[in-house]
């Protein structure tokens, strides 16, 4: 019978044989319900008064014996939200528990039911919040860059608001509820009816500090059709209307869509190992490569010019065709990755796969500590053993697990303080992709970004004399490069490949990866 029933209902004397006279008390013990006249006995009698509780008249339904010892419910497990009996609490699961009586437990969970509204209030309050409000606030800022846009815009503006509408108002629901709840227990004076109720005013509590009314849509098929929507419409605006679909894909789905802004100035490729065929631009944010002087093989720092650098996140494109590495390594194993630690995301034969750092012990290999490039902390030189295990990155497609495709520009994400590294594909102004978030056991502040170029074992021959050069028709040549400037302006000196190519081809020099 639920609360509401029960207080329309009038409670009658059990013990009156005739004409039964509203009861003034239910005794748990003797779970009786009785009048003034039949409850004279239990007043005055001493024992009765002591050991048998009386609380306002309600329909007990076997509610006041312990199901399992048949005895009466005397005290409160704080930590299973239940009602025991003393064997309850002294003997079997609860005897570890956190235990009070019921008038004691009443009080506590009041002052806690008080702090928790105040929570509630702080996120949101009927006079300050409300679905209408909401809506309007969020209209009057995609407002701001719709102006000007055509009747596509603004329908594509109400397609998204129309969407999670429903969204934010179960969510603001579920508040609601949560303080219904919690006004209706509040005032509930009886002791035993209010610790009936917590559990269930406990759960919708707990319910309603869990939501997040700027979360944006629930994952799963319709935020994605909405997202996928949004996409095609945004290709074909003009920049303003760029500006208010980027707006429309943060209020829907705000982790995956931020704006694109550019890697910090700061920023530049250091050289670790690098051959003949490649150089840098000036300002060290490009690197070149030549065909013809090498394979495009080279490992690069990314470095700040500032004296406290932030390596939060940084945006590189990558060769179309070349095997490449970003990510994290430790400085002094950068002409080795695999002698320290490394977490990265790895392109080899157009597979992607992950790159990650396990050690003995579930220890780090040092705990040396510079966040940011100051020193945090002390240094021990206390090593582990470790090993760079490699993971093939993979997803469902039509024929069931398929490799990821390789993106042309990578966005990284270091999580400091969750000590995680997250890779994005970018493919517009508003789009990005997650390929792949590794988790490290600990922050490790004497890593650096790095960007690997070409196939590890060209990178740790070091023997740059001898490289290797692909025609189109497959057949593959090598060169002695000691030899590459005496002939390489003698074109008809140069050799041919059995298709008629001369070997090398054209001198070209490309941009093969970029800070953007």
């Amino acid at each position: 019978m639920s609360d509401n029933q029960q207080k329309d209902q009038v409670i009658l004397c059990d013990m009156c044989i005739e004409d039964r006279k509203p009861a003034r008390k239910t005794c748990m013990k003797c779970e009786i319900s009785m009048c003034v006249q039949h409850l004279q006995a239990h007043l005055t009698t001493p024992v009765l008064l002591q050991t048998h509780p009386l609380t306002e008249p309600m329909a007990l339904c076997g509610t006041t014996k312990c199901p399992q010892h048949g005895k009466l419910l005397e005290y409160y497990c704080l930590d299973d939200m239940t009602c025991v009996c003393v064997s309850c609490a002294i003997e079997d699961q609860h005897r570890l528990h956190n235990m009070k009586t019921f008038s004691t437990a009443h009080k506590d969970l009041m002052k806690k039911f008080e702090g928790e509204k105040k929570a509630l209030l702080v996120k949101t309050d009927d006079k300050n919040v409300s679905l209408e409000k909401w809506e309007k606030s969020e209209r009057e800022k995609l407002g701001c860059s719709s102006v000007r846009l055509i009747e596509a815009v603004t329908n594509l503006r109400d397609i998204s608001l129309t969407s999670i509408q429903s969204s934010v108002s179960a969510r603001m629901v579920a508040i609601k509820t949560s303080k219904s709840s919690m006004q209706a227990v509040q005032n509930e004076k009886d002791t035993f009816r209010f610790l009936q109720m917590y559990s269930q005013v406990h759960q919708d509590v707990e319910r309603a500090k869990a939501v997040d009314l700027r979360k944006g849509l629930e994952p799963g098929s319709d935020r994605d059709k909405l997202v996928q929507e949004i996409r095609q419409n945004g290709e074909k605006m003009v920049k303003q209307a760029g500006q208010f679909w980027g707006a429309l894909l943060t209020l829907v789905d705000p982790e995956n869509h931020q704006e694109l802004f550019t890697t910090g100035s700061d920023l530049i490729f250091e050289p670790q190992i690098f051959g003949p065929s490649i150089s840098l631009s000036k300002d060290n944010r490009k690197v070149f490569y030549n065909s013809w002087m090498g394979q495009c093989a080279a490992t690069f720092l990314i470095r700040s010019t500032q004296s406290v650098p932030n390596y939060q996140r940084w945006l590189v494109s990558l060769p179309k065709e070349s095997d490449w590495i970003i990510g994290l390594c430790d400085k002094k194993s950068a002409r080795n990755l695999r002698g320290g630690p490394v977490y990265g995301l790895c392109c080899k034969d157009n597979q992607l796969s992950s790159l990650t750092t396990e050690y003995e012990d579930n220890c780090d290999a040092s705990t040396n500590s510079t966040a940011f490039g100051m020193q945090t902390g002390e240094n021990t030189k206390t090593e582990k053993k470790h090993r760079v295990s490699s993971a093939l990155i993979t997803h469902q497609g039509g024929n069931g697990d398929e490799a990821v495709p390789r993106p042309e520009m990578v966005e990284v994400f270091w999580n400091f303080v969750a000590s995680s590294l997250s890779f994005f594909r970018r493919t517009g102004q508003h789009q990005r992709e997650e390929i792949l978030t590794i988790k490290m056991s600990l922050n490790k502040w004497d890593l650096a970004p790095f960007v690997q170029l070409g196939p590890e074992n060209a990178q740790n021959s070091g023997d740059w004399s001898n490289q290797q050069w692909r025609c189109r028709c497959g057949t593959s040549h090598y060169r002695d490069v000691k030899r590459y400037n005496q002939s390489m302006f003698q074109q008809s000196q140069r050799p041919k490949c059995s298709c008629g190519e001369i070997i090398g081809g054209r001198f070209i020099t490309e941009v093969v990866c970029e800070l953007l």
